[in-house]
């Protein structure tokens, strides 16, 4: 096998510089390991500087016959961004982080972003201008890519923008006998030659303002804000598997080689206002939403629910993270996670030290740290199961306050509006939940199992949205985390398990009870190797790749995948 792959190895060093070519288990597990799920043996990383080395080292891989997978910040939930088990052939990484660019394009309207720009790089440089990109902090990832986000239609918390999407992008396919075709359907005209496109777009020389004109195709989702607020259809909001959201790039899950998109962005929100709500019956946050969406002329920025129990654990798991954010910024924190790898691949090679050192240091680290929630929202948890963030844009803060007014204090509920550090620290606490589940597993692995994550797309009608599980699948659990994006009806939920649970059968269990609702699943964070791909989308993934080239049983169960 070495003999076999030397020459592309060395074809590869020449292309990127031999420090950039990783190979061996230590060099390469970071990269080949997902951030919850999926993990395989690569013949190598490569890491390119340039989309036009980005490209070579495509075409060397394609010509060597090796598979592809494409990879930016590994986020993912599913394990779409990392080898899963073994392959019929070598397996080579292209991690495109070192890829690093956003051009503004008609004062900042439109962006064009490189493969390794994260949405951190893109809020940046769009505050100066009074912009803001399609998703902010708040969801469920750090560090993500802006390109990953539209392939894998990742959705976001905020209300009126819906899942990322754009049909405009820089991207090269495999075509059925093998050849590499680049396709330039960003609506710039950079030239004819893979040498001039990717060095102009590389190097941010994209025509002047005037010369790009209109863009010629959607560049973000444009029906959102109708479709969220039909409140009477029997089907989701948004999900990753919605043919009407499935267009080359946008949901291709690494099935092309993406170079660079081209989005729109929004004007940033002034003068907002921050609700938070508690209730102990459902019922009230129900009428809350539908009455909202149907009746309200303004839609809310976001609204974020969080569960009690989520709540709790974030509160204690994930305040490392939430004073971190608050303290340092959005932009330090992948160095920081870098750092916290590095830690923990030390650990990794003296087998004296503990697993998962680096957390253990944070949650030792995070006691001594002083308490880190606002009074109100610490009376709140006392007194309500149930927890919503609602911030509302300047002209709809009017019919909020009225509504709201008329529904609290009632029996089971109450709200107030927060304070600006309040609200910051509410949106935070709601960030922080997301990895607070990993943190509690990590210092309790001596008696938990396993985390099943699965985020759910209920039917925009369902007026029963919390979960009931019955006995026989809650008796499994030993903790749950339900969070999500209220409005847009997309729950995040979060499972740890009782030690000795096998989590793959208990998750296809759980798919049987989310069939029997109507639910899509998963609703942003792609199929990855744990879900099958529904027929739209393997038929998307088909005519994207269909030598089945890139990243091989994406959309397959391991029951489904020949390869093992």
């Amino acid at each position: 096998m070495l003999s076999a792959t030397a020459p592309l190895l060395d074809r590869l060093r020449a292309i990127v510089g031999a420090r950039h070519v990783l190979t061996g288990c230590d060099a390469t597990r970071a990269f080949a390991t997902g951030y919850r799920y999926g993990n395989g043996d690569v013949l190598a990383v490569v890491r390119p500087g340039t989309p036009l080395e980005q490209y070579h080292a495509f075409c060397a891989c394609i010509a060597a016959d090796v598979i592809v997978i494409a990879q930016a910040a590994n986020t993912g939930l599913t394990g779409g961004s990392t080898p899963d088990g073994h392959y019929d052939r070598p397996v080579v990484i292209i991690n495109t982080l070192r890829l690093k660019g956003v051009h503004a394009l008609a004062g900042g309207t439109q962006v064009v972003c490189l493969a390794g720009a994260t949405l951190y790089d893109l809020e940046r440089e769009l505050a100066p201008l009074g912009r803001e990109p399609h998703s902010v902090i708040g969801s469920s990832c750090i560090g993500a890519s802006v390109i990953g986000g539209i392939c894998n239609n990742s959705g976001g918390a905020l209300i009126r923008r819906g899942p990322a999407y754009t049909e405009m992008a820089l991207f090269a396919r495999v075509m059925a006998d093998g050849t590499v075709e680049l396709v330039n359907h960003l609506g710039l005209d950079l030239g004819t030659t893979p040498e001039d496109i990717l060095g102009r777009i590389g190097q941010g020389r994209l025509p002047a303002t005037g010369e790009a004109g209109a863009a010629p195709c959607a560049a973000s989702c444009q029906d959102y804000a109708a479709r969220v607020r039909d409140i009477a259809a029997p089907s989701p909001a948004r999900y990753n598997a919605d043919p009407e959201r499935l267009f080359e790039a946008s949901g291709s899950a690494g099935k092309v080689m993406v170079f660079a998109v081209r989005l729109d962005t929004f004007p940033r929100e002034e003068q907002t206002a921050t609700f938070y709500i508690g209730t102990n019956d459902t019922a009230e946050l129900t009428r809350l939403r539908r009455t909202i969406l149907a009746q309200f002329r303004e839609l809310p920025i976001s609204g974020e629910y969080i569960h009690r129990d989520a709540f709790d654990i974030a509160a204690v798991y994930g305040k490392d993270v939430f004073v971190a954010i608050e303290r340092f910024g959005t932009d330090r924190l992948p160095r920081l996670f870098a750092l916290k790898n590095r830690i923990d691949a030390v650990a990794r090679r003296w087998r004296i030290l503990p697993a998962n050192l680096s957390d253990r240091v944070m949650q030792a680290a995070s006691r001594l740290l002083p308490q880190h929630l606002p009074p109100r929202m610490r009376a709140w948890r006392d007194r309500f199961t149930h927890h919503l963030i609602l911030k509302m844009p300047r002209d709809g803060v009017g019919e909020a306050r009225t509504l709201l007014a008329q529904m609290f204090p009632s029996a089971t509920g109450d709200m107030f509006e927060c304070t600006p550090h309040e609200a910051q620290k509410a949106f935070l606490h709601r960030f922080a939940v997301a990895g607070a589940a990993i943190r509690y597993r990590a210092m309790h692995a001596d008696r938990v199992g396993d985390i099943v994550a699965l985020d759910i797309a209920l039917r925009r009608n369902d007026e029963d949205w919390l979960e009931v599980l019955p006995p026989a699948i809650a008796d499994a659990i030993e903790a749950r985390l339900y969070y999500g994006h209220f409005f847009c009806h997309v729950f995040h939920q979060d499972y740890i398990l009782k030690k000795g649970v096998d989590p793959l059968a208990l998750e296809h269990r759980m798919w049987d009870l989310l069939d029997a609702r109507g639910a899509e699943y998963p609703a942003e964070h792609n199929v990855g190797h744990l879900y099958p791909a529904k027929p739209a989308l393997a038929a998307h993934y088909r005519a994207l790749d269909p030598g089945n080239r890139l990243n091989p049983g994406i959309g397959q169960t391991s029951r489904q995948r020949d390869w093992q």
